[in-house]
């Protein structure tokens, strides 16, 4: 069973790469130890910046840094960065095209028990949203590792969203399938199939053993994982789509704005059928741990099967 979180994969990548590259620099918002990011704040105490609880001055720094040439890596609490510091993300970031990259840490549910406060289930809709911003979310440490060693050779914005805790591994170190903004197929089917689950970030792994489970009740099912929600990878969601005969979204987001709408959007122009949007509902999340919190709404390998299920059996 894995043990490391991807926020851990993001430190190890990162004080590797700063060993030669003295451009990379690390902020935080008290938020190093969460953010896995100690070990670096130790290794290399000259190329990282404590901004305190002042997620608004966190982003406007790293925006600062990388306008003098830095490679600036800022990481905060999903539910604060994306929330007390859009206005920055937007103008400072984005707007300014800066070579910042925002780190969501312990995004979506992760810290369960402490309410909707705590919770970002919005920060897909709010980033995605913002012009010449990118999202991600990875599925595993692996994956995640490539994501970030992959966002040190370019120089445009982008906001990573990970977890808490540590998921279960989706790919092998050693071959881990990545090309920037290319989403993966797991199972990949010949011809037609029945069932196309779309998924992003923790929710891969439940949507992957859905697939499996209904391939032993005889049904053929598929999984994207598009990490890359934006730019969402259209061309790959469109060769499958059009083979499937419904297409399920999975993610730990509100339903709206999120990849959800944008695969719905995307499939019902180019080939329409039925997509079913399976994600957080819309009102105050019920408290618990994460794993508790996706039972309680189906975002996992039971509920997910079962909404495939009905949604096959009412084309019948």
């Amino acid at each position: 069973m894995n043990n490391i979180p991807n926020r851990q994969a993001i430190c190890e990548v990162l004080c590797e790469a700063a060993k030669t590259d003295k451009n990379i620099v690390v902020l935080c918002s008290d938020s190093r130890g969460s953010a896995s990011l100690t070990p670096f704040a130790k290794q290399f105490p000259e190329q990282f910046v404590e901004a305190g609880i002042a997620e608004q001055d966190l982003v406007g720094m790293a925006a600062g840094l990388a306008k003098n040439g830095k490679k600036a890596f800022a990481a905060s609490p999903a539910c604060f960065l994306t929330t007390r510091s859009l206005e920055q993300a937007k103008v400072d970031v984005a707007y300014s095209d800066t070579n910042v990259k925002l780190i969501g840490i312990s995004g979506g549910v992760s810290y369960g028990a402490l309410g909707m406060s705590h919770h970002s289930a919005q920060d897909i809709a709010g980033m995605a949203s913002i012009p010449n911003m990118r999202v991600y979310l990875p599925s595993d440490r692996h994956q995640t590792a490539c994501l970030i060693k992959a966002l040190l050779e370019d120089e445009k914005p982008a906001y990573i969203r990970v977890g808490r805790n540590a998921v279960e591994d989706i790919y092998q170190e050693d071959t881990v399938p990545f090309e920037m903004d290319q989403a993966n197929i797991l199972g990949q089917k010949e011809g037609l199939f029945q069932v196309l689950l779309v998924a992003c970030g923790e929710m891969v792994r439940p949507a992957l053993e859905a697939a499996l489970a209904l391939e032993k009740e005889g049904i053929s099912a598929e999984v994207i994982d598009m990490y890359c929600v934006k730019p969402l990878d259209t061309k790959t969601l469109l060769a499958e789509a059009v083979r499937a005969e419904i297409v399920i979204t999975v993610e730990e987001h509100s339903p709206f704005g999120g990849l959800g709408s944008m695969v719905s959007q995307f499939v019902s122009q180019t080939c329409p059928k039925k997509v079913i949007n399976l994600s957080l509902p819309d009102s105050p999340v019920v408290s618990g741990k994460s794993k508790e919190i996706f039972d309680y709404y189906g975002l996992n390998l039971r509920g997910i099967a079962d909404a495939a299920k009905k949604a096959l059996s009412c084309l019948e």
